[in-house]
């Protein structure tokens, strides 16, 4: 519970409408507690000879003080509620933006169901404490109070008559609080699994219908959902048993009241109307002793969603910014890689080994190696996808972890060899990383990747919906628009992870002879499979097992007969099978 002490910061933008809506809790309050002594003094008034005057007199004032508490109970969760919303938004934007800050470890070892259970389902649980809970809890202590004072002045001993059962209400609440809060914990967690569950499937559903599997996805999914739904149960028994539990020590009071307050008023220690009077004040004591266990009940569910939403926040960023990163300006592509180990595990083995090259700004490199090399490694550290080590990778004579993310990586483009689009039309993803671009040149970088020809058979051209993750595309594509995408940006490094493998050699071609036209200038990463990818390259480096086994230009490699040329001959092999059977 100490925990929620952290959610202070996020009222603080809304302090003013909090004590605007407190306020109009207290004189709700206030204005219920002035309801049990009219009554008392309305009866005791008509007890001595009642007459209409008395009766209009105590009936005015009755409903004007109802119509004025209604007007403060409308402001109260008019204010507070719409606070817990705002609340609810501003959390749900940290959360988001820490979750783009986080790398690529992070998602590697966290379900994207889990994180979206936390991002709507705990984020609602946080949202009611925030807002409800602390309306109640508010108006539960102002009233108790005044009800207690009400009470206490009437008559002092049938008040600790009243209050009997106060420390059996105190320890039931506390037992019944811890086990609400563990099973609250116990639903939120089945939750998590069983949206991500229902997520892998619904992304993967083509593999599932391609083998056959959707009887055994449906079962394995049903005994997650009845899971869920015992976890579900076993909360809900103990939340119906607690409110049961407090309204019959309530009816205990009230009973004890009746029956000692009786007494008190056959022996003239009061009157009838200031027992009417009192029992009104208990009566209002009611809705606290049930609102104290249903705001611990949402203290409790609180608690736990915020716990399971701290461990992401808490969680720090493996690459950021160091505090004295620089930003020297616009960088030229200058890249100098030094003795460049690197291995994703400190205990793992060495996925890049004693790596040296220098290439000044406007080369092309291709790199190429059997699959494991380290081609994408390579690749993802330049953008620091993944951090390489000290002074180990340099881009214009600047150690890549001393610059700021933000130069380094508007430097520098990259098409990954898994396209991922999003779920929009092809202009808007070719423009994510220029949202501001022209139509004009969306055009040309579209042109540029060899799209041109597959527009004019799509149902709308370059407003065409590409549906999630670009399922309404070809591999070739999607890759082709992931290629336009990174051209758009017009970076000064390149980075091409493979991003041709789905295109037929006479588009692979077409593309290649675009891409000469724009590419004078800027560094060029090239990794593919093919050797016809790479052979315009101005230098070839050639990985083996983390190393550069061998390196030059594709002539020169060709006639050093070593890896690069053992290579080539089996991919013409391949070629002329594959022509045979055809």
């Amino acid at each position: 519970m100490r925990r929620l002490r952290e959610l202070i910061p996020y009222f603080r933008p809304y302090r003013r409408r909090v004590a605007l809506g407190i306020a109009s809790i207290l004189g709700a309050a206030a204005l219920g507690l002035v309801t049990p002594p009219l009554l008392g003094a309305a009866i005791d008034e008509l007890g001595r000879g009642p007459t209409a005057a008395t009766l209009v007199r105590y009936g005015a004032l009755l409903l004007a003080v109802a119509l004025a508490q209604g007007v403060f109970n409308f402001l109260q969760r008019r204010v507070l509620v719409a606070v817990s919303r705002d609340i609810e938004l501003d959390l749900r934007n940290d959360f988001f933006a820490h979750l783009e800050r986080l790398d690529a470890g992070f998602y590697q070892s966290h379900r994207i169901g889990d994180l979206m259970a936390r991002a709507t389902s705990d984020l609602g649980a946080v949202r009611m404490l925030c807002g409800p809970a602390i309306m109640y809890s508010a108006h539960t202590v102002a009233t108790a109070v005044g009800a207690l004072a009400g009470m206490a002045w009437i008559d002092p001993k049938l008040t600790l008559v009243a209050l009997a059962a106060l420390p059996a209400v105190a320890v039931t609440t506390k037992v019944f609080g811890a086990r609400i809060h563990r099973h609250f914990e116990r639903v939120q967690s089945e939750f998590a699994q069983l949206t991500a569950r229902a997520q892998e499937n619904l992304a993967g559903v083509r593999v599932v219908r391609a083998f056959a599997r959707e009887g055994v996805e449906e079962a394995a999914f049903g005994e997650r959902n009845r899971e869920y739904v015992a976890a579900n149960l076993r909360l809900a028994r103990w939340q119906t048993a607690f409110h049961p539990a407090l309204q019959g020590l309530i009816g205990l009071g009230f009973a004890a009241v009746l029956g000692f307050g009786g007494l008190r008023v056959l022996a003239g220690s009061i009157t009838l109307g200031e027992l009417v009077a009192f029992h009104f004040f208990l009566a209002k004591l009611v809705w606290p002793m049930i609102a104290i266990g249903w705001v611990i009940n949402l203290a409790q569910r609180a608690a736990a969603s915020w716990g399971r939403l701290r461990q992401v926040m808490d969680r720090q960023p493996a690459i950021a910014d160091r505090p004295d990163a620089i930003d020297p300006g616009p960088l030229r592509g200058a890249v100098r890689a030094s003795a460049l180990d690197f291995r994703y595990r400190s205990e793992g083995p060495a996925v890049l080994r004693g790596l040296d090259f220098e290439l000044p700004a406007g080369t092309t490199v291709g790199v190429v190696g059997r699959t494991g090399a380290g081609k994408s490694t390579l690749l993802s550290l330049l953008p620091r996808l993944v951090d390489p080590p000290p002074g180990s990778l340099r881009i214009d004579g600047h150690d890549v972890r001393e610059l700021r993310l933000e130069r380094l990586r508007q430097t520098i483009a990259v098409v990954p060899q898994e396209t991922f689009l999003f779920s929009a039309t092809i202009a808007e993803n070719v423009a994510l990383g220029r949202p501001e671009a022209t139509r004009r040149e969306i055009e040309e970088a579209v042109a540029l990747a060899g799209l041109g020809r597959d527009l004019a058979q799509l149902p709308a051209g370059l407003e065409t919906r590409v549906g999630e993750r670009g399922v309404s595309l070809s591999g070739g594509q999607k890759q082709r628009v992931a290629l336009a995408r990174a051209l758009l940006r017009s970076p000064r490094i390149l980075l091409l992870d493979d991003c041709l493998s789905a295109l037929d050699a006479r588009t692979e071609a077409e593309v290649l002879a675009n891409l000469k036209r724009v590419l004078p200038g800027r560094t060029v990463f090239v990794v593919a499979h093919r050797i016809s990818t790479v052979a315009g390259a101005d230098l070839i480096l050639v990985l083996d097992q983390g190393r550069i086994a061998e390196r030059g230009s594709h002539e020169e490699l060709l006639a050093h007969g070593g890896l690069y040329a053992e290579l080539d001959r089996l991919q013409r092999l391949e070629e002329e099978l594959a022509v045979a059977a055809g």
